[in-house]
């Protein structure tokens, strides 16, 4: 435990200064996510995931609409889409970001003591509003999940190249827990860490916590609140997002009857 927690720390300590875009690139779709870190798990062939979130940030202050959608195409490997748009960005600017797409391919289930492991290969098109564009970009994420009792807890680690030679490569870590309280609730806590585009030090470290309610069996709603940890930006923000699945297919049961 001593070292994660001194990793933590020295985040902290040492994240450079920076007042830069807070670019969302590919995100996960519930409820195999937290807010962005992403799960192992993915939709079985053939289901469906859409979801609409409503992010407002503040201090810089705007709202991030977003719809975002996720697509079994095995029961190990899922496309994703991302599609934000910002609005009221320091109250004047409106408009797209770049449009992200990823594939997800899980590659080692759960065992009893190991995690389940999954990478994702995404990409960004340039067509964003330039204050919100890296003029495309592109990349690759090592995902971990591991359940123990009523926990499941997910690491992530980003590595994204922009489309432009002025700016930087970034790096994100992501660790995100949920606990189980009832059958369709669950508590959810998540700590971001960034290197952005914009920074040659990690200059954004950001905490957030909510939780998720199963609605229906096939609608889930989920509620949250970040908190800026190294004295950045943004200060803290508030996030809502509802996301339905599509039901599984039922197979028929044929029943044969004998004549005596």
């Amino acid at each position: 435990m001593k070292r994660p927690i001194f990793l933590i720390i020295a985040v902290l300590l040492f994240s450079g200064e920076s007042f830069a875009f807070d670019v969302s690139g590919i995100q996960p779709v519930a409820p195999n996510s937290i807010f962005s870190t992403f799960s192992a798990e993915s939709l079985p062939k053939n289901r469906v995931a859409v979801e609409t979130g409503f992010e407002k940030s503040k201090d810089p202050d705007f709202y991030r609409f977003s719809l975002k959608s996720a697509f079994g195409i095995s029961d190990s490997v899922e496309f994703n889409l991302t599609v934000p748009y910002i609005y009221n960005f320091t109250t004047t600017i409106d408009g797209m970001e770049d449009i992200a797409i990823g594939f997800k391919h899980r590659f080692y289930d759960e065992g009893k003591y190991g995690p389940s492991l999954a990478y994702l290969i995404n990409a960004s098109l340039n067509n964003g509003r330039e204050e919100f564009s890296t003029r495309g970009r592109y990349g690759i994420g090592l995902i971990m999940s591991k359940r123990v009792g009523p926990f499941k807890g997910h690491v992530n680690f980003f590595y994204e190249r922009p489309g432009t030679g002025s700016l930087g490569e970034e790096i994100t870590f992501l660790g995100g827990i949920e606990l189980s309280a009832a059958h369709n609730f669950k508590v959810l806590g998540e700590i971001l860490a960034r290197k952005s585009y914009f920074s040659n030090e990690f200059d954004h470290v950001e905490a957030r916590f909510g939780y998720r309610i199963k609605t229906t069996d096939f609608i889930y709603t989920t509620l949250g609140m970040g908190v800026d940890l190294s004295k950045r930006t943004p200060e803290y923000r508030i996030l809502i997002s509802i996301s339905y699945t599509s039901p599984q297919e039922k197979k028929e049961i044929k029943k044969i009857i004998e004549e005596e």
